[in-house]
């Protein structure tokens, strides 16, 4: 039994912050069925973040099933120092986000769906533009995508069969 309390102690503690809550209608025969889609991201802030959506008629089980997914959706994501290795561009839909990376000190330049992710990745400098859609759930997840195709020269070099020193030149 002691074992399971020490795997949840070890587990790090993932916070949640809700990026939007929305009102959405479907009209049926009948006149309008209400419900609430909710975008969630969670993350532990040293390099693990999620997104994730849940719909349902009332708020607090539509943020139960987003956290859910978005526990689901979790992914590392590598870091140098403070900062992520190189630019990328993450697209979800519409959705595009360019994420680059910043020199120490200069905190997290981004929109407000963007900042959540790379917030609670625990990045710490680095700047970000959206272009494409202003869709804050696509943004959240173009952000997500963005940090999923992030490598460094490590893991490069590894791939390559060489060392990071000849990756580097």
């Amino acid at each position: 039994m002691r074992r399971d309390n020490d795997a949840e102690a070890s587990k790090p503690e993932m916070t949640e912050t809700i990026v939007s809550i929305r009102r959405v209608a479907k009209t049926v025969k009948g006149g309008r069925n209400m419900r609430f889609s909710v975008t969630i991201v969670v993350g532990d802030h040293n390099g693990k973040v999620g997104v994730g959506l849940g719909k349902a008629q009332e708020i607090p089980e539509a943020v139960r099933k987003a956290t859910e997914d978005a526990k689901k959706n979790v992914v590392d994501v590598p870091m140098v120092g403070t900062t992520i290795p190189h630019k990328i561009i993450g697209v979800h839909g519409a959705g595009r986000v360019l994420i680059m990376p910043a020199a120490e000190g200069t905190g997290v330049i981004a929109g407000s769906a963007a900042r959540t992710v790379l917030e609670s990745a625990g990045i710490k400098d680095v700047r970000a533009k959206s272009t494409g859609s202003n869709n804050i759930g696509n943004l959240a997840y173009a952000t997500l995508e963005g940090l999923k195709g992030l490598v460094t020269v490590e893991q490069v070099a590894k791939l390559r069969g060489k060392t990071p020193e000849e990756i580097l030149g």
